[in-house]
């Protein structure tokens, strides 16, 4: 039976992603609120992004981590929300093999880059706030330019290793039950007798990799929390600008680690719905949600977006 199934397999190079199912009585609503919502997430994020580009002011370390988050939920956004729209007005909700690894390679890529990205954030306001007489000397072009490659280019290599070594397996199923490629879900569908201990080992490197980014966060906090108590000025400094990026990183950690959780042990009782729910949360919530949290709560960018909408009324 295996046999026969790697046979077909070979032939078709596809998966079948059977999250779709309890959504055909009503596809063509949820099409529409997925688009406009797509929409939604393109409008904010592109819109911060340009704001940053054309306005010198903003041309500063925290802005221009936040111009990259914005394009990483662009990126992230971009390699889930097409399919999933082109697969609400089909009848067959299939993907190719190689469709599938890209798209899982860019769903982990996306939700391990914004935890980078957010380390990164952490530090910045860590050297403002903590050691302000020598941001300047630390944070300069090329440090800049180091830390956006790297919470760029580190999860780009960690999951290129993962999906190369996904590639080896031989694999005994074509049903995937989401709604989006996931590397651990294409991992189960390998045979018995598949070697998957270094895909086992790759991804437990990886969850220490970035749980070590947390305890970094909770470490420059620390030092953040204990530094603002004693000045006013330091307080509001700390409202401004660490609170947003304290909220983007709870609900991350809350969505992804909820998520991974239920990926490896949660129950398929469930309904399909909130399943596919709690598997694309991560795509649903962060994307929008920081943008607008960073566009109110940041006094430049808030400022600058008010001055705009005041010189459009006139």
């Amino acid at each position: 039976m295996c046999s026969l199934i790697m046979a077909n397999q070979s032939i078709e190079r596809s998966f079948i992603l059977l999250g779709f199912n309890e959504t055909m009585n009503f596809r063509v609503p949820l099409f529409l609120l997925t688009l406009l919502y797509y929409c939604v997430i393109l409008f904010f994020n592109i819109s911060l992004v340009l704001l940053i580009v054309l306005d010198t002011n903003l041309h500063e370390p925290m802005y221009i981590f936040l111009s990259s988050f914005c394009i990483n939920a662009l990126y992230g956004s971009t390699g889930f929300y097409p399919k999933f729209l082109s697969d609400l007005l089909s009848s067959f909700h299939g993907i190719s093999y190689e469709g599938c690894l890209l798209q899982a390679f860019i769903m982990y890529s996306f939700a391990s880059c914004d935890l980078t990205i957010l380390a990164v954030m952490a530090f910045d306001r860590y050297l403002a706030i903590c050691r302000p007489l020598h941001y300047h000397s630390l944070m300069t072009k090329r440090r800049l330019s180091q830390l956006v490659c790297f919470s760029w280019l580190t999860p780009f290599c960690i999951f290129s290793i993962n999906v190369i070594l996904t590639t080896r397996l031989r694999l005994c199923g074509l049903n995937i039950q989401r709604v989006l490629c996931v590397n651990w879900l294409i991992v189960k569908l390998a045979c018995p007798e598949a070697d998957t201990f270094s895909n086992n080992i790759s991804s437990y490197l990886t969850i220490i990799f970035y749980i070590s980014h947390g305890f970094f966060i909770m470490w420059t906090y620390m030092h953040l929390i204990k530094t603002c108590v004693r000045s006013r000025e330091d307080r509001v400094k700390f409202m401004q600008t660490c609170v947003p990026h304290l909220i983007s990183l709870i609900t991350l950690l809350v969505v992804m680690i909820f998520d991974s959780m239920y990926l490896r042990f949660g129950s398929r009782d469930l309904p399909q719905s909130l399943q596919n729910f709690i598997t694309i949360e991560f795509l649903i919530i962060p994307p929008v949600m920081n943008p607008l949290i960073y566009g109110f709560k940041l006094t430049k960018i808030r400022n600058r977006i008010l001055s705009l909408i005041y010189l459009k009324r006139k």
